[in-house]
């Protein structure tokens, strides 16, 4: 760990999220590690801790996390970048000190160190990615040290440059591919859901100790999977972790991949028609069907209105859902025949379709 709460000089880091959901990633970071936000674009926080630990690698939220060396969001997407890229990586950052905290991140393997890089561009500039590759590795002459081996795949250093649009970030990798393919996930389900996605949601619930959480529509189990893994870190401890599918190689995949993390029930059921007493649930966190799923997307409303109408039964008065849906429009309209509140929205996009995640209390007086 590195702890210096009042030195400034304690690098920032960034956190590459789920484009769209960058605000419930910075609220992860400020609320469980105490950090601050310090900007955000798509995809992206850069963000600062008070200390630098394995926590950072808690974050469910995310999919990589990085000590920063530099930032920009001047980029003139001309030739002229290549020579700032160079001169920022050689002048404004402090490899030494990065690297050694890399390394209470990430102890040093035994034997000799490997080391890796990582360019990433999108967008439309005036040089190409293997440009931007030699002006990092130029930046990064006698830098590193040189008894350090390159090697493409499981190397003990990671710098990545990430270049997107007029935004750029150089930094050190925190984190592994765990963090975003968690290990949980022996099975696998088409179009089944991205686990930081998962996470997002269920952070959204704002689950509360002993409440039942229900995914009535659960597929391969990401979103029950997300709530158990939470229980586990201490952030929530549901009195019941419910989910159920119409389909029996789903539930079968759910129960596969939720068996290690603690106890859920799963049920083979029509979501629509739920076998569950009515206000017996808190909070229900579920990515229905989009259009193209259900062969006609004319179906989306009809459905949509089934669903949120059983929802609405079986959750309590002060209950909320959390819904992944492509067709919003449609789902408004769901959510107002019972008098469903919207709290909050961001859009995402899921498959290459944009969708919506929404965040809804069901009425009390309603209920009451």
């Amino acid at each position: 760990m590195v702890s210096h709460p009042r030195n400034k000089n304690l690098p920032a880091c960034y956190a590459v999220t789920f484009p769209g959901l960058e605000e419930v990633a910075g609220e992860e970071i400020a609320q469980d590690l105490g950090g601050e936000v310090k900007r955000t674009s798509p995809g992206l926080v850069v963000f600062r801790v008070p200390q630098i630990s394995r926590d950072l690698l808690g974050l469910s939220t995310v999919e990589d996390v990085f000590l920063l060396a530099w930032g920009t969001d001047k980029l003139t997407y001309r030739a002229a970048d290549l020579t700032q890229i160079r001169r920022w990586t050689a002048q404004e950052a402090d490899w030494k000190q990065l690297l050694q905290i890399h390394h209470t991140i990430r102890p040093k393997p035994s034997g000799k160190p490997s080391y890796r890089l990582v360019t990433q561009m999108s967008g439309h500039h005036g040089y190409r990615r293997a440009d931007a590759r030699k002006a990092l590795i130029q930046g990064l002459a006698g830098k590193l040290p040189s008894s350090w081996r390159y090697a493409e795949e499981n190397a003990a250093i990671e710098i990545w440059l990430t270049i997107n649009g007029a935004v750029a970030v150089c930094g050190l990798r925190l984190s592994d591919q765990t963090m975003r393919h968690r290990t949980y996930k022996i099975e696998h389900r088409p179009a089944s859901l991205r686990p930081t996605v998962a996470a997002s949601m269920v952070r959204l619930a704002e689950c509360k100790p002993r409440q039942a959480v229900l995914d009535p529509m659960c597929g391969a189990g990401t979103i029950l999977a997300e709530v158990l893994v939470s229980a586990r870190r201490g952030a929530i401890r549901p009195a019941l972790a419910l989910g159920g599918d119409c389909e029996g190689s789903a539930t079968k995949a759910a129960g596969a991949n939720l068996r290690r993390l603690g106890q859920a029930s799963i049920a083979r059921w029509d979501a629509t028609f739920l076998p569950l007493p009515s206000q017996s649930i808190d909070r229900i966190v579920c990515n229905p069907p989009f259009g193209k799923q259900l062969g006609q997307p004319d179906q989306v409303g009809f459905l949509y209105r089934r669903l949120v109408s059983e929802f609405d039964r079986v959750l309590r008065a002060d209950g909320r859902a959390v819904l992944l849906v492509s067709d919003l429009a449609a789902l408004k309209d769901a959510a107002a025949r019972v008098n469903w509140e919207k709290k909050r929205q961001f859009r995402v996009r899921v498959l290459g379709q944009p969708a919506f995640i929404t965040v809804w209390a069901k009425d009390f007086k309603q209920s009451s």
